[in-house]
């Protein structure tokens, strides 16, 4: 049996692949937009970039202040641009670049709560010595005996997600952090 195909979809599929190009090409140019968009980035005054009470607090003169601009906008002109794909190299002896996954290289913060704890639920929240306060997400225990100012580790988890721990026999309580 021989089947024969409709004349329309004939000019459907041209239509298709025109588009499929067309949005390859698009694809390429926004690209080349972004590129040559980040390659020149305008000097931004440090008047724009200073909060005006810092700035007044350096005691700069208004020329003072437009000889500093002057000379930062020419040492970023002689700066050549640094390509938009190139990933971050750690100098020899340098810092390394940044985590690739915020959270995932973090170390455990050691600290102590502010108060008493007796326990924790979803919503509680945990004061930190060193002014951190991280609020429970998942996680519900009630402690036999309760305990004051004691010590904690924040361990970090995969994707980004921290754990409160206050003894390490005791169960972790899922928290993140608002301030």
């Amino acid at each position: 049996m021989k089947v024969k195909h409709s004349a329309a979809i004939e000019p459907v599929q041209a239509v298709e692949q025109a588009m499929r190009r067309w949005q390859s090409v698009a694809g390429v140019g926004m690209l080349w937009l972004a590129g040559t968009a980040a390659a020149q980035v305008p000097y931004v005054a440090i008047e724009a970039r200073v909060d005006p009470q810092e700035l007044a607090q350096v005691g700069l003169s208004p020329a003072q202040l437009e000889a500093l601009n002057r000379l930062l906008r020419e040492a970023d002109a002689r700066t050549p641009a640094v390509p938009v794909a190139a990933a971050p190299m750690a100098a020899a002896g340098g810092p390394a670049p940044g985590a690739m996954f915020p959270g995932l290289d973090d170390g455990p913060i050691k600290a102590k709560v502010t108060g008493q704890v007796d326990g924790w639920a979803p919503g509680t929240v945990f004061t930190l010595d060193n002014g951190q306060q991280w609020q429970v997400l998942k996680g519900e225990i009630t402690l036999k005996a309760s305990r004051s100012n004691p010590d904690i580790v924040v361990v970090p988890g995969i994707a980004g997600r921290w754990f409160l721990q206050v003894d390490e026999d005791l169960p972790k309580a899922r928290v993140f952090r608002i301030r």
